[in-house]
């Protein structure tokens, strides 16, 4: 496009000033929010001023209120906490703190207010918002500014971003912080969990969450907790007894631990609180096991945020400018929103409105309306925790018998996948099978039939605990065939990467010839590329973005006391470019070169002038991610000589390749709580085609839909045929022919200062919802 036009573009916000400020209780990635918020603001041509100390700074002014650069957010990403402050302020909540306030917004022209805090920071700056108006023409009155100020600052828009790491904001999926809490806990977890096996102990782990027991769901959903107790949905009466049953049969099933997890905000069906040392003290008594109450405090709040939330962060910073860009008159406060992959926008006060609902259902005791406001994640999350925790095997047999396998390159998640799929296939009477090494294992015999108790301990395992291999069925197909029917295997459950639906697709397409394939299958993605079609995110991938995220941080940490230096990282992924880009907006890496996003010798020339340009200033530090496969050509050796040449007597080059520690570790909560709830899933989804299919004591499945890749798109767990599926794969390149993540391409490019048309930015849509659409909005 014209330069000119260009520059119009880059100015759309000239004359705006906009403040940003954080509130309430710190989150993890609250710096990654503010700074993209001060990027965004300056990118588009705005003055952009940072308040330190939250409300407190806005209310005293002075130096608590400066201007901004592109470098005063400069290495902060990566930061927990917030570098500007956050602090309560009780003059705020006064009319007179708010006058002062609007005072020293109006002395430096801001009329743009961008508040990242909780729900009673984000209800402060609406009632600002409402008030401003009258605060200045009191302020004419006393005649603290003139009737022409007045005038030119007639107007506050105020956009919030929600920072609480209790996720306990209706409107949603997520809010900043409580990705990273999650790691925090189950790193705890994990630890105790060695230490408590050692010593058969028992340990009750407090969370916080004040009235909200999402961050307690999910790490029992993700640790396989043997209780859990929420404040949404209080034990019924003479639970002391059922919880201590339950215990004593995990322990007599040969498990060596017991793990509560309790709420901070946890209590009877009659109100009364429930303390962790009173739980611990019943255990002692009732049934003399050795306890530990470990109460995790403000550890959750701490360390580095986790690669969502750095992602997630950037994504609302950006999006919340754009919001004050297209503010009018008439536009409420808005809060931005995650909804599936995309960002929205939603009446500020509305949300609260719901989020006050769901206390007071609680408070009134009606506690199913409760979880049910608090939305569809947490309802999924606390049904499939009760199916797999208070469920027991099924009494009589199912004339049913499933496989399950491993297939490709190991991932992170695998392994609680298999682990929820053998347990709920258990409660549902099947006969389940664990096959080791994949479809060749399936071709060799290698079949063994397992019990609730065979898969302890798996949750929380890296890799692949069956093993599996990348060989594809048609090179043993007969032999497949034979064991489908020597072991009577009906149902097929499939874990893997492309070769997992690759390879069912070729069972499949030999069903025509081999009738024994007439059996319901199912693939489950677990790849750390993210390059299965029919879902936005395979299982491994966040891991693998989580741990290539910390080598970079370690990789730009080590270069803090050497001048100007720019490092070449090589990712994995195949031809998919998903774990470069998404590492590289959480790492904030000056480009990331993909496959699906072509690039030229210009470009790379353009790209080593811009970090040329960068090194001159006072950051000395560049990064660069390059996709294993993204180019036959300019390989990271060649990127390597390419920065070292042109960049000489400016910055030296360092090559990194991360390569297979992309997929080691522990998985991280998201995908230990994904893998469990596609292995439900797709069970449940499994048993309800084989009742459909059965007759006449046989299983005779062959339409398209028998076969199917379960996967998350959006915000709704779809089940896609893959006959369908491969109308739009590109299996050459092993990749689905379109790909959602692309569209976070734009983002990266952005907040590294490149010259990009915002034209090409989708804003997020103004939406107006009702309590129902609130109360489904946490979707999976």
């Amino acid at each position: 496009m014209a330069a000119a036009e260009l520059e119009r573009l880059r100015m759309a916000g000239a004359g705006m000033a906009i403040a940003v400020l954080t509130s309430g209780g710190d989150a993890q990635g609250m710096n990654a929010a503010v700074r993209a918020v001060t990027r965004m603001g300056i990118y588009v041509g705005a003055k952009v001023f940072l308040i330190y100390e939250g409300y407190e700074g806005l209310v005293e002014g002075g130096d608590n209120i400066k201007q901004a650069n592109w470098l005063s957010v400069s290495n902060i990403i990566q930061l927990g906490g917030t570098v500007i402050g956050s602090a309560r302020c009780k003059a705020f909540t006064t009319r007179a703190g708010r006058l002062r306030a609007a005072r020293n917004l109006v002395e430096h022209g801001i009329t743009n207010l961008c508040v990242i805090g909780g729900d009673g920071s984000l209800t402060g700056a609406d009632i600002f918002r409402s008030e401003w108006a009258g605060l200045l023409d009191e302020l004419v009155r006393d005649g603290q500014i003139s009737e022409e100020v007045a005038r030119q600052n007639c107007r506050l828009n105020i956009v919030g971003l929600v920072g609480s790491i209790d996720n306990d904001f209706c409107g949603t999926d997520m809010t900043i912080g409580t990705d990273s809490a999650l790691h925090r806990i189950m790193e705890v977890i994990d630890a105790i969990t060695t230490t408590a096996q050692s010593h058969q102990r028992t340990f009750v782990l407090e969370v916080m969450g004040r009235h909200c027991g999402y961050l307690a769901l999910v790490s029992g959903l993700a640790s396989g907790a043997d209780w859990l107790f929420i404040p949404e949905s209080p034990p019924e009466d003479g639970w002391e007894d059922l919880m201590c049953e339950r215990l004593g049969e995990t322990r007599s099933r040969g498990s060596r631990l017991n793990i509560i997890i309790i709420a901070e905000g946890a209590i009877d069906r009659s109100g009364k609180p429930i303390s962790s040392n009173y739980v611990k003290d019943l255990v002692v008594q009732r049934l003399g096991f050795d306890t530990r109450v470990t109460v995790l405090g403000h550890v959750q709040r701490g360390g580095t945020p986790s690669a969502f939330d750095r992602v997630l962060s950037s994504k609302m910073g950006m999006e919340a400018v754009m919001a004050l860009l297209e503010a009018t008159p008439d536009t409420p406060a808005c809060v931005v929103s995650l909804s599936g992959n995309q960002s929205v926008r939603l009446p500020l006060m509305e949300c609260v409105q719901v989020t006050k609902d769901v206390q007071k259902a609680m408070d009134e005791k009606r506690f199913e309306e409760a979880i049910q406001l608090r939305g569809g994640s947490f309802e999924n999350n606390w049904n499939i925790y009760k199916l797999l925790a208070h469920q027991k095997p099924a009494q009589e047999k199912s004339p049913f018998s499933l496989a399950i396998l491993n297939v490709g390159a190991p991932a992170a998640g695998m392994n609680a996948a298999v682990r929820s799929a053998v347990r709920i296939s258990i409660c549902q009477g099947h006969t389940i099978y664990v096959v080791s090494d994949g479809f060749e294992g399936l071709a060799t015999g290698q079949i063994r039939e397992v019990g609730w108790h065979d898969v302890a301990g798996w949750l929380g395992r890296g890799g692949s605990m069956l093993g599996t291999k990348r060989t594809l069925p048609k090179t043993c197909m007969e032999k497949i065939v034979e064991n489908v029917r020597k072991f009577n295997i009906q149902g097929l459950l499939v874990i893997g990467g492309f070769e997992a639906y690759e390879g069912v697709l070729q069972l499949v397409e030999a069903r025509g010839q081999y009738e024994e394939l007439c059996i319901v299958m199912c693939v489950i993605p677990a790849t750390i590329s993210n390059n299965v079609p029919g879902t936005d995110f395979s299982l491994g991938s966040d891991t693998a973005v989580n741990a290539a995220m910390e080598s970079c941080d370690r990789i730009k940490q080590s270069a803090s006391g050497t001048k100007r230096r720019v490092f070449i990282v090589e990712t994995m992924g195949g031809y998919c470019g998903y774990l470069s880009t998404v590492t590289g907006i959480a790492v904030g890496a000056d480009a990331a070169y993909v496959y699906e996003d072509p690039f030229t010798i210009h470009d790379l020339k353009a790209n080593v002038e811009h970090l040329t340009d960068k090194m001159k200033t006072d950051i000395q530090r560049g990064l660069v991610l390059r996709n294993e496969k993204c180019h036959e050509h300019y390989t990271t050796e060649f990127l390597y000589n390419l920065y070292s040449s042109e960049g000489k007597g400016i910055f030296d080059c360092r090559i990194n390749v991360l390569g297979h520690l992309q997929q080691g570790g522990a998985p991280t909560p998201f995908d230990r709580n994904y893998g469990t709830k596609l292995g439900v899933k797709a069970v449940l989804w499994m048993s309800e085609k084989l009742q459909q299919v059965y007759s006449k004591g046989r299983v005779f499945a062959n339409s398209g839909d028998s076969a199917c890749v379960i996967g998350l798109r959006k915000k709704v767990v779809a089940f896609s045929p893959v006959t369908e599926l491969k109308k739009v794969t590109d299996f050459e390149h092993r990749l689905p022919q379109e790909q959602w993540w692309l569209n976070l391409r734009l983002m990266l490019k952005m907040l590294a200062n490149y010259q990009i048309s915002l034209t090409e930015y989708i804003s997020g849509q103004m939406e107006h919802v009702t309590r129902r659409t609130l109360s489904i909005e946490k979707g999976f």
